[in-house]
């Protein structure tokens, strides 16, 4: 049976991660209140970010960055969630 969580981002019952991404405690929050839909949405959220920002990922500010634009995009906590101004989707 799979994992189910009432996702944070969707409010509605959803199926969950198969397990937490980072062991911590925010990796357990996300767990337990984060879907796969959602979770597969904020990583390509994330590639996004990384590119238009040029972050270099293994970066202690380049992961407070993501983690603060995390907490915004599934909590809505603090900042975060927004997408830069520069950003420009791609057409297709």
């Amino acid at each position: 049976m799979p994992h189910m969580v009432f996702c944070s981002k969707y409010k509605a019952e959803l199926e969950g991660l198969d397990e937490p991404p980072f062991d911590s405690d925010f990796g357990q929050k996300i767990y337990k209140n984060v879907s796969k839909k959602a979770w597969g949405e904020w990583v390509e959220r994330q590639k996004m970010l990384l590119n238009e920002y040029r972050l270099q990922p293994w970066t202690a500010e380049a992961q407070s960055f993501l983690v603060e634009q995390m907490n915004g995009f599934f909590f809505n906590e603090g900042e975060g969630g927004e997408l830069p101004k520069e950003f420009v989707p791609p057409t297709h």
